[in-house]
């Protein structure tokens, strides 16, 4: 199976993304489908030293741009490596895309080019987060924001095909993000929400606060795509500023500079545990088809970690067993 990459999407394409993708084909030995310029594409490739029958160059003449509106995919730019790409999983031997670019242009794409999983209305976006026990994958982080108590239903039982299939978790628990453990705590929606999660699948353990999002009080969190977005940006911008407030005080004192040397293999350590990159892309689960989403800033780290995400999804046959769960 090949993994289909945008080459043009992401802040840093397609430098990061190439590089990133010969990283991968590298060290896994994948077969990957480079979608956009291919003049571009090409051009890039001859830096590096790369098994060439690994690496596919399909064109695609048009770029959606970071700030370009979600439907333009569908209405406007048809020929984009976003739309051509998608479209190269409606054909046998592709197996997964993944792309750093526009995300609402990403979740339009799949949901009109690939469709829906029957019984599944609304696409979610998981997100895998750092967690003092493992890890735990909250979904919605921004593809749905005006969802529907029966959406987070349908987020909560891929996501724990997900974890059992991808993380490992033989037994996983579904958590409700809230504003309080009680059930009577939060809007209507939450309320909604945590009555049919509550009455429809057995492994919900109620309301999760924010604040125990990396406890790994839960294995899996649901809420909606607004709630889960700004979880997500809150997050990402306290990592990035502890690590900077960290780094300032320590270089104040000679005293604090020794001791950091002497922690240095504890720190990197657990820098590598919430750094985005090591987990390479979110999935966009409840299309048909496998879909990655990575960080429009992705180093070609991170993209060569989508990569292999890509190819555990396959290896795992992820769609096969969430559309499996959501049949029953």
């Amino acid at each position: 199976m090949k993994i289909v990459v945008d080459a043009m999407g992401g802040d840093y394409a397609p430098q990061n993304v190439i590089a990133g993708v010969v990283d991968a084909v590298k060290e896994y030995g994948v077969s990957v489908t480079l979608v956009g310029i291919s003049d571009t594409i090409k051009a890039e490739l001859k830096k590096f030293q790369y098994p060439q029958s690994l690496i596919e160059i399909v064109h695609a003449p048009e770029v959606v741009a970071m700030d370009d509106p979600a439907t333009v995919v569908i209405r406007q730019k048809r020929n984009s490596s976003i739309s051509v790409g998608m479209g190269l999983l409606k054909k046998e031997g592709y197996g997964a895309f993944v792309s750093a670019g526009n995300t609402g242009a990403c979740v339009a794409a799949s949901t009109f080019i690939l469709g829906m999983i029957p019984q599944v209305d609304r696409p979610g976006i998981g997100c895998i987060f750092p967690s003092l026990k493992n890890f735990t994958l909250m979904i919605d982080v921004g593809a749905n924001t005006a969802a529907k108590p029966e959406h987070l239903l349908q987020y909560a039982k891929m996501a724990k095909v997900y974890a059992q299939t991808v993380l490992g978790r033989t037994t996983p628990t579904i958590g409700l993000l809230n504003i309080g453990e009680e059930e009577c705590k939060g809007t209507d929606f939450e309320k909604e929400a945590h009555k049919l999660l509550e009455e429809k699948e057995p492994s919900f353990i109620g309301n999760v606060e924010a604040n125990e999002v990396f406890t790994g009080k839960t294995d899996c969190i649901v809420c909606d795509g607004y709630v889960g977005n700004i979880t997500l940006k809150v997050a990402e911008g306290m990592m990035e500023s502890a690590g900077k407030l960290l780094k300032r005080e320590i270089k104040k004192n000679p005293i604090s500079i020794l001791g950091a040397l002497l922690l240095k293999s504890s720190l990197s350590a657990a820098k590598k545990s919430v750094d985005y990159s090591e987990y390479g892309g979110a999935p966009l689960l409840g299309v048909d088809g496998l879909v990655l989403i990575s960080h429009g800033r992705s180093s070609p780290k991170a993209i060569k970690n989508a990569v292999r995400c890509a190819k555990e999804e396959i290896e795992h046959n992820v769609l096969k067993k969430i559309k499996e769960e959501m049949a029953k």
